[in-house]
């Protein structure tokens, strides 16, 4: 048994932090876990869960990692090193304070008031081993934040945060078999590179921007091209390059994205990823989701409506982006490691320059300006990518964007 046993390997459920702690309080050294007995007496704050004043010295009753609820103490100011906890602890009881019509300076809290406190303690650990999980998932240049100050709502429930798109039953990807032979696709590209072999001219510039109307099709250098990973016509397949926050909104749309950066106009910001569906699927799950007033439905109708990407359980950051009638992102079709035509990967670029601070959107109408006149393939094209219908599967539901009163139906 125990030879079968020999190279067995387990997961362990956790983390890092929790087994140092367990070390520390079991009095055991460990070298991996960087445990001796000099540093048996460090402790560390999980969460802060009350408050109360004598003689004018705060105290603070600290749940300490690693232990249990009924081992925490009350400890003075002084005794915390946990400047960020002691900040946000601050805070929520100030919101708690104000709410209950409370003088600010209490000495002790009520009962409603410390289950509060402990609520959103709860709530932050679980938004940031979220937040630490997309990020851990993604792998990427660009780092995923999370805020919710507005209520007690941690994670979603039954969504996987997923690194590229996630193949559902009955849907086959065929691996491009051939890519370009260029040492420099930007200065020296050989037959138009990747998007000159299939009769379509280069989709960036030499910042890695868009520069072709939305409509156009992206080719992007794929896995078999001469050219190495720098590559300035690798972009989408580079990831998320930007730092990006959820947050929850404050007038009732729920999750949303905002940018923690400047964005430059025609700039890549994210994929669209999730479960790619047969149409006949996603007519299924569109009748359950129509019920349950919410859809996440984008269909690859590029050339023909036969794919469809569910993000509803499966997904990446923008399954959070919201709608608006003034969207500062724009759709474009990309193809990389597969040029089926009727399974691009959808991309968001800037539509404009795009603040710090500011939230990211899309219109899931999917509305494009008018293209200049002088170019007919240009219209071809808009006509092909299916961007007069709606690539987002709607129900009847009120437009919240917020722009001008904006009050409209989506469907």
């Amino acid at each position: 048994m125990a030879q079968d046993l020999k190279d067995c390997r387990v997961s362990c459920k956790l983390s890092w932090e929790d087994l140092q702690a367990l070390c520390r309080r079991e009095r055991l050294v460990c070298k991996q876990l960087s445990v001796t007995k000099s540093n048996f007496n460090d402790y560390e704050v999980e969460y802060l869960c009350n408050y109360k004043k004598h003689k004018g010295r705060e105290f603070f009753l600290v749940k300490w990692k690693g232990y249990m609820e009924s081992e925490n103490t009350w400890e003075p100011l002084k005794n915390l090193k946990c400047p960020i906890l002691l900040h946000q602890f601050r805070q929520d009881m100030k919101t708690a304070l104000l709410q209950a019509n409370k003088p600010l300076e209490s000495e002790s809290l009520s009962a409603p008031i410390v289950s509060f406190l402990l609520q959103r303690a709860k709530q932050r650990q679980k938004l940031q081993k979220w937040e630490d999980l997309m990020n851990q998932t993604c792998k990427q240049k660009g780092h995923i934040f999370v805020c919710n100050e507005v209520d007690l709502d941690g994670p979603p429930k039954n969504f996987t945060y997923i690194n590229e798109n996630k193949l559902g039953k009955g849907v086959n990807v065929n691996p491009v078999t051939v890519g370009c032979e260029c040492d420099d696709c930007f200065s020296q590209p050989v037959d138009g590179c990747c998007p000159g072999l299939l009769k379509h001219r280069r989709a960036y510039n030499g910042s890695r921007q868009v520069k072709v109307m939305p409509g156009v099709p992206i080719y992007e250098c794929n896995s078999k091209c001469r050219c190495g990973p720098d590559c300035a016509n690798r972009v989408v397949q580079k990831g998320i390059q930007y730092d990006l926050c959820i947050f929850k909104t404050a007038n009732g749309r729920g999750w949303g994205v905002r940018t923690l950066q400047r964005i430059y106009k025609n700039s890549f910001v994210m994929e669209y990823l999730g479960e790619i569906i047969t149409t006949e699927e996603a007519e299924r799950r569109g009748v359950v989701y129509d019920k349950q007033g919410v859809t996440y439905l984008f269909d690859l109708d590029y050339v023909d409506d036969v794919y469809t990407i569910d993000a509803a359980h499966y997904g990446n950051i923008s399954h959070f982006v919201n709608h608006s009638c003034d969207p500062n992102l724009q759709v474009y079709n990309v193809f990389i490691d597969n040029l089926d035509e009727r399974l691009p990967r959808i991309a968001f670029f800037a539509k404009r320059g795009i603040k710090a601070g500011e939230e990211l959107t899309f219109d899931y109408k999917m509305t494009v300006d008018p293209i200049d006149a002088e170019s007919s393939k240009m219209d071809s094209e808009f006509s092909r990518a299916g961007i007069k219908g709606s690539p987002i599967k709607q129900i009847h539901m009120e437009c919240k964007c917020g722009v001008n009163n904006c009050r409209k139906y989506l469907f």
